[in-house]
């Protein structure tokens, strides 16, 4: 229930939680719900129930939801890290962003040397359609070497590659 809905007669979470009567302006009863105790025990437990009526006294009523949010979430972390609190969670969180972002760079590093290898394929397609006769011997050697090694037979296919190859090379350059 928040702000101008209207509640049922039972007692807020706070007043049931601090034995006591609800009554109908309760500073709570808009924010700690019959059926949230232990939401309301953990922020007594870490603010204190007077500390945080003036705290709600303070903040204008339209964020009051928010600050009994906040204040929820920073008991919780209080009782999970009684040392750090929040900032144990946030300096956490700052450390895996560091970390992230050192992953991110080496990430653009890398593809920067993939986009500049395969530019530098582009450009040897590109010998190859602007000066196909001088490309010859290059798709020769990398056809040599792309065969699989074959017992018997390697040499030979390699033998027909280059002849093939050199003598189209030969006949095309003149």
């Amino acid at each position: 229930m928040k702000g101008n809905e209207p509640r049922s007669s039972s007692s807020c979470a706070a007043c049931k939680f601090l034995k006591r009567r609800c009554v109908p302006n309760c500073i709570f009863a808009p924010y700690f719900r019959s059926d949230e105790r232990k939401k309301f025990a953990k922020i007594h437990k870490v603010f204190g129930a007077s500390n945080v009526s003036k705290i709600l006294v303070e903040v204008a009523e339209e964020q009051r939801g928010d600050t009994v949010n906040s204040l929820a979430y920073e008991a919780e972390a209080r009782l999970k890290d009684p040392v750090y609190g929040c900032i144990g969670a946030i300096a956490l969180l700052q450390k895996r962003m560091v970390e992230l972002q050192h992953d991110l760079a080496i990430a653009r590093a890398r593809l920067a040397r993939c986009v500049a290898s395969s530019s530098s394929v582009l450009l040897h397609d590109h010998i190859n359609l602007v000066a196909p006769f001088t490309y010859l011997p290059f798709l020769a050697s990398k056809a040599r070497k792309a065969l699989p090694k074959c017992s018997g037979q390697s040499s030979y296919i390699q033998k027909l590659i280059s002849t093939f190859v050199m003598k189209d090379f030969a006949q095309q350059a003149i």
